[in-house]
């Protein structure tokens, strides 16, 4: 877990996490969240609502673990470190933008339930597809050890 730069993040999925895997074979998925926030408006007595979206970035069993096991429109906690990656286009112009390097991503248990398996490291890359769902249709989460 990073030290300084932590961020907590609570938001819904915005689309199906999307795994890759770099030419050294590295799991890589990423997703973006999308984060409400509510206040009353002191002058007109009325709730406002605002949304930030997020990009979150997972490595290795992690990646691979959120890739099977969360899903568009799923509530998520997100911990992990702020980073800023930059590039030039191929017309010379500079970009960049934070992301998010998740240390932990599990589901928001709030208006949902989980069902935890535990991922089998002898066989990680043989994972259950059938993993079981629970009644709100969410994936059963896979922890990569135990959590307790």
């Amino acid at each position: 877990m990073s030290t300084g730069n932590t961020v907590t993040l609570i938001g819904n999925l915005t689309k199906e996490p999307e795994l890759r895997f770099t030419s050294q074979g590295l799991a890589q998925t990423t997703f973006s969240i999308a984060v409400n926030r509510r206040r009353l408006n002191q002058q007109t007595q009325d709730w406002e609502e605002s949304t930030s979206f997020f990009e979150v970035v997972c490595w290795r069993e992690l990646a691979e673990n959120v890739s099977e096991s969360l899903e568009k429109g799923a509530r998520t906690i997100v911990t992990g470190r702020l980073e800023q990656r930059s590039w030039e286009t191929p017309d010379g112009d500079k970009r960049s933008k934070i992301q998010v390097i998740a240390d932990e991503v599990g589901p928001s248990l709030r208006w949902a339930t989980a069902q935890i398996t535990k991922a089998d490291r002898r066989n990680a890359g043989s994972r259950d597809q059938n993993a079981p769902h629970n009644d709100a249709g969410v994936p059963g989460f896979t922890y990569e050890e135990e959590p307790f």
